[in-house]
C-alpha cells in the first residue's frame, strides 16, 4: 500500500514537471518576431512612384530604417505611412533605371539587424 501511495505521489509531480520542461524553453528563449515583407504594389515604377509594401511586424516600433539595395549600394528611403502590416514609400531619385532593387530593413532593439527582404522593385524610365 505504501508503494502505491509513493507511486501516485511521484506521478503527481512528474507530469507537471514534464509539461514545464517541454513548454518553458520556447518561452524562455523566444526571440522577437522578425519583420517580413510579403509583397509590393506596384512591382515596378518610375522615380517618385509611391509603392505599398505589405508584410508582417513592419511597424515603426520594429523597423528603424528602410533601404533599396542592389547588392552593391544601398539607398535609404523614408516611409510616408507605416503600420504593422503596410508601409508606403516613394522610389527614390537616386534609384537607377532598369535596376531591380531588393528592399532591406534595419530593425530596432538591443541588437539591430539588417535584413534583406524577399521582394523587389524594378525602376522604369
Amino acid at each position: 500500500m505504501q508503494e502505491n501511495f509513493e507511486m501516485r505521489l511521484s506521478l503527481k509531480w512528474l507530469i507537471p514537471l514534464f509539461i514545464l520542461s517541454v513548454a518553458a524553453p520556447p518561452m524562455l528563449f523566444a526571440q522577437d518576431t522578425l519583420p517580413r515583407f510579403t509583397s509590393v504594389d506596384p512591382a515596378s515604377g518610375k522615380v517618385g512612384t509611391v509603392i505599398t509594401v505589405t508584410g508582417e511586424n513592419i511597424g515603426k516600433s520594429v523597423v528603424a530604417k528602410l533601404y533599396f539595395t542592389d547588392g552593391q549600394s544601398d539607398i535609404e528611403v523614408q516611409a510616408s505611412d507605416q503600420t504593422e502590416t503596410t508601409l508606403k514609400v516613394k522610389i527614390p531619385d537616386k534609384a537607377k533605371v532598369g535596376v531591380r532593387y531588393k528592399l532591406m530593413i534595419l530593425t530596432r532593439g538591443k541588437e539591430p539587424k539588417l535584413i534583406e527582404q524577399p521582394v523587389r522593385i524594378e525602376v522604369e524610365e
